[in-house]
């Protein structure tokens, strides 16, 4: 997080240099007073200008987002970050050319990205429950709308021929797609199988 030492002549006029010079409002600023100013001799010899040190306040937003912007630049992508939120989750929606390395096969990179973005965001805000949740140009949606799809199709198969489907390794978060899209339907029931990250969703007759 941005952070200088800057001294004035009052402890108000050090902070509103430092707070000109990080490009930040008083309320996104965190202030610490160094030394107070202090009077030389006679008013003239051996005085002291007061020093403080003003830093950017750890943002929840501000902070992931310039996180997973290095992580971009490390893999050698350029890409925007868009950050939303509510009261259960921080969404990080990335945008840019070459997204499918951030993807992956299947979403694989996408998903051990947004663990290491959990692991992160969780070591650095411990009091905020919300989930991360990374999103690369509507790929989870769209992901969604296929897994529904293949659900429904699976589970047709399954009902007709009376003998269950083992689907491929899935995340959780896919997993739970498959178990919501069956959950209402009469002829199959779900179950998942296996152990992380190799567990996967049964569909079988009823």
């Amino acid at each position: 997080m941005k952070s200088l030492e800057i001294s004035g002549k009052t402890i108000q006029e050090a902070v509103q240099k430092g707070l000109e010079q990080l490009g930040l409002d008083e309320t996104d600023a965190q202030i610490e007073v160094l030394s107070e100013p202090a009077t030389g001799l006679f008013g003239l010899i051996g005085g002291r200008q007061a020093l403080v040190r003003v830093s950017e306040k750890k943002k929840p937003e501000n902070f992931m987002s310039r996180f997973l912007k290095g992580i971009i630049e490390r893999m050698g992508l350029r890409g925007d970050v868009k950050v939303t939120e509510d009261k259960e989750n921080l969404l990080l929606d990335v945008s840019g050319p070459r997204m499918g390395v951030i993807i992956g096969k299947r979403g694989q990179t996408l998903n051990a990205l947004q663990y290491l973005l959990n692991v992160v965001y969780h070591k650095n805000f411990p009091d905020d429950n919300r989930r991360v949740i990374l999103d690369v140009e509507d790929y989870r949606r769209k992901r969604e709308q296929t897994l529904r799809e293949l659900a429904e199709r699976i589970a047709k198969r399954v009902a007709l021929g009376g003998r269950e489907v083992v689907l491929e390794p899935m995340s959780p978060q896919e997993r739970r797609i498959i178990h919501t899209a069956l959950q209402g339907n009469p002829a199959v029931a779900t179950y998942s199988q296996g152990e992380e990250p190799y567990r996967k969703v049964v569909i079988a007759p009823k």
